[in-house]
């Protein structure tokens, strides 16, 4: 049995999908605050939240769980600023308390969702795991602090991880199944104003050391970060050494080319206003994810950003016909 801590999420709850149709029997552990039930369509639900000892006692008590995929987590860099003790609580204290469970219980196994914010501005670009880790907000430092935690552990105890660092999650479940609720990312937004729910997309600063002036992030495919989590844990159970890794697509596509993409994908219309810079923003931000593909054999299959946005814009117009 596969514990999938936060899969009624949107990545969480594609990997529940993926597992259950390899013939994996999963569980997901969600508490609902930001999670969707209607995404719980595979496996074994138990509502929980990791706040409460009590709770993760009981889903381990009640099933064999023989590895965790943890991707409950508050994920809004801004927000981690303005409310930072909420995300050391809910990423941190609560992630401990789910650990403790899983040497209690002699789990022996974890998979943790981690993100491209440890790495905080680069340095150099594309980006490696040799690169520096030096988050810029909470948000990246709790994430940071959890893989610190996790290489403790290996070394500890009989236990091993691997940490994915996840560069710009894109697109939906190619059937439209699960999907994405109000995402505050590019793509969504530029969809909403490509199905009229906006009626303008922003492109925040145009004139940066790019090809076109925009800036350019590695978006990858929601089900190619989810193949990446399985292939970790056919690595672990082989007797993989405990590692973190990069993901991305490796290819960096520009706000001004998501924005076209949607144009020919959605064959619509709709205003791009050209704003000033956003503070912070990094010019280019693209993976190296070279790592995981020696090491776990990944191969992202969603490469062109037209095909990426087409998963989007089909789960988009099922979620918002009546827009």
């Amino acid at each position: 049995m596969i514990l999938v801590v936060g899969g009624a999420g949107y990545i969480g709850s594609h990997m529940n999908k993926l597992l259950s149709g390899k013939g994996f029997k999963t569980v997901v552990f969600d508490n609902f605050s930001t999670g969707h039930r209607e995404f719980v369509k595979w496996g074994e639900l138990f509502e929980g939240d990791l706040s409460s000892e009590k709770d993760i006692d009981s889903v381990f008590k009640k099933y064999n769980i023989k590895a965790v995929m943890h991707f409950a987590a508050s994920i809004i860099a801004p927000e981690s600023v303005e409310d930072p003790l909420k995300y050391y609580t809910n990423n941190v204290r609560n992630t401990i308390q789910l650990l403790n469970a899983v040497l209690k219980y002699k789990v022996k196994r974890m998979i943790f969702s981690s993100t491209a914010a440890v790495y905080g501005d680069p340095e150099y670009t594309p980006i490696d795991e040799k690169h520096p880790t030096n988050p810029i907000n909470p948000y990246g430092s709790t994430k940071l602090m959890i893989e610190t935690i996790l290489s403790d552990m290996s070394n500890a105890y009989n236990f091993s991880y691997v940490a994915l660092r996840y560069f710009n999650a894109a697109g939906a479940d190619p059937e439209s199944e699960i999907g994405y609720h109000s995402e505050s990312h590019l793509i969504p937004l530029v969809l909403d104003a490509a199905i009229g729910r906006r009626d303008e997309i922003n492109i925040c600063g145009t004139d940066y050391d790019t090809r076109d002036g925009s800036c350019i992030r590695d978006y990858i495919h929601v089900n190619d970060l989810a193949s990446a989590h399985l292939l970790a844990l056919d690595y672990l159970k082989k007797g993989g050494k405990s590692t973190s890794l990069n993901l991305g697509g490796g290819t960096g596509f520009s706000v001004r080319e998501v924005i076209n993409s949607a144009k020919r994908v959605t064959k619509k219309e709709f205003k791009v206003v050209e704003a000033e810079r956003r503070p912070g923003d990094p010019p280019i931000l693209i993976a190296d994810s070279s790592k995981a593909k020696n090491i776990l054999g990944w191969k992202p299959q969603y490469t062109n950003i037209d095909d990426i946005i087409k998963t989007a814009w089909k789960w988009h117009r099922k979620q918002f016909k009546n827009s």
